[in-house]
């Protein structure tokens, strides 16, 4: 399988288009159509369902294209790695994080980088632990700032200096909004929208399942999110409840939301993490030198 043919075919993914693909390559159709057939002959699966308009993907192209785009990455990556070497410090940092407020002494030290390296740029994505440790674990993600409790075995890490604060956004017209804090019984006959974290299978590893307890599993979670911001579009529109950390979501002057927080307190550290015996690029190592310096371990 070459690397070559794996762009073709992520591109006729990407347009829906053999005709299209071909123009953005600047290869005849036919030249591409006999790379795909060949791409499918070599993997014995059919990738593509020709149209008369519109080329889709067969349940096995969906697959291909996954793995072909995490491919492309890591060379990607790799490639800019290797131009960065013997130059000037520059290059590329990949960052993934879930949403928090402690992604402040992150950005500091990119801002501080940056400044005397403006040739280092960093690339942030945003995912749960899950998404996270997937893509750090395949050498996408060079680290990754993730919730406790986590699993640390095959990282090493660094522990960030605050927690976060767990609680409840909520419009400032509902019943809830006139206490100072929510309790267990405040929440068991509301309806609830739930992040991702806490409403997986192994809530038992997130600490919500301790908090909540056996009246966990009789909570009415109505909707689940990922990003928070998409958690308050449904808060605004008076589906639920979000249960989410404090200080994501804009609740000051005119907004129509508040937060309140969880009673008795659940709080969540966050560790910086990159896998064990990982050889950094030279942007890597300085920025994690900087970082170490920056929190004084």
């Amino acid at each position: 399988m070459e690397f070559r043919v794996l762009r073709y075919f992520l591109a006729v993914a990407r347009e829906s288009s053999i005709t299209k693909a071909a123009n953005f390559l600047h290869l005849t159709q036919p030249t591409l159509s006999r790379q795909l057939q060949d791409l499918e002959k070599e993997l014995g699966q059919k990738l593509l369902i020709r149209g008369k308009h519109k080329v889709t993907l067969t349940p096995e192209g969906i697959i291909l294209k996954k793995r072909a785009e995490e491919i492309v990455d890591m060379v990607e990556k790799t490639e800019a790695e290797f131009n960065s070497i013997n130059v000037v410090i520059g290059g590329d940092i990949y960052i993934g994080s879930g949403e928090t407020d402690s992604m402040k002494y992150i950005a500091q030290v990119m801002k501080d980088i940056q400044r005397e390296y403006p040739d280092i740029k960093f690339h942030v994505y945003s995912g749960n632990a899950e998404d996270v440790t997937e893509k750090i674990d395949k050498g996408l993600l060079d680290f990754g700032v993730l919730i406790q409790p986590i699993d640390l075995s095959k990282y090493d890490n660094i522990t960030l200096p605050e927690k976060d604060l767990w609680g409840v956004l909520m419009l400032k017209s509902s019943p809830l909004a006139k206490k100072d804090f929510v309790t267990l019984e405040d929440l068991v006959s509301v309806p609830i929208i739930a992040s991702r974290q806490m409403s997986k299978k192994y809530s038992a590893e997130s600490g919500f399942l301790d908090w909540f307890g056996e009246k966990f599993y009789y909570l009415n979670i109505t909707a689940t999110y990922n990003l928070v911001y998409n958690a308050a579009i449904m808060v605004k529109a008076g589906i639920g409840y979000a249960i989410t950390l404090d200080k994501l979501v804009n609740t000051t002057g005119d907004s129509e939301l508040c937060f309140k927080p969880l009673k008795p307190k659940l709080e969540s550290g966050l560790d910086f993490v990159w896998k064990k015996y990982q050889e950094f690029s030279p942007a890597a190592k300085l920025f994690l030198e900087k970082l170490s310096e920056s929190l004084n371990v």
